[in-house]
C-alpha cells in the first residue's frame, strides 16, 4: 500500500479525535500509521499488476479448457 496513502487515512482518523484531545493528536496519528502499517503487512496482499497478470493467466487457461472441451465433444461425437 502507498505511504501517502496510510499517511492520508491516519491523518483523517486523529482528525475525528475530539478537539479537547488536540494536544495528543499528532502522536495518536502516529500511532494509527503504526497499527494500519503492522495489521496490512499481516494480509497477503498482491499488487493490481500482479492480480492483472494472473487474470490475464486464468483467462488463457480457461480459453485453453473451453477449447479442448470442444475438441473432445467433437472426438466423442464422431466415434458413435
Amino acid at each position: 500500500m502507498d505511504p501517502r496513502t496510510l499517511d492520508d487515512l491516519a491523518r483523517r482518523l486523529s482528525a475525528a479525535v475530539p478537539e479537547s484531545l488536540t494536544a495528543v493528536r499528532r502522536d495518536l496519528e502516529s500511532n494509527f500509521k503504526a497499527v494500519l502499517q503492522s495489521g496490512l503487512s499481516k494480509l497477503d496482499l498482491v499488487t493490481r499488476q500482479e492480480f492483472d497478470v494472473q487474470a490475464g493467466v486464468l483467462r488463457r487457461t480457461r480459453e485453453k479448457l473451453e477449447a479442448l472441451e470442444a475438441r473432445l465433444a467433437e472426438l466423442e461425437g464422431s466415434k458413435n
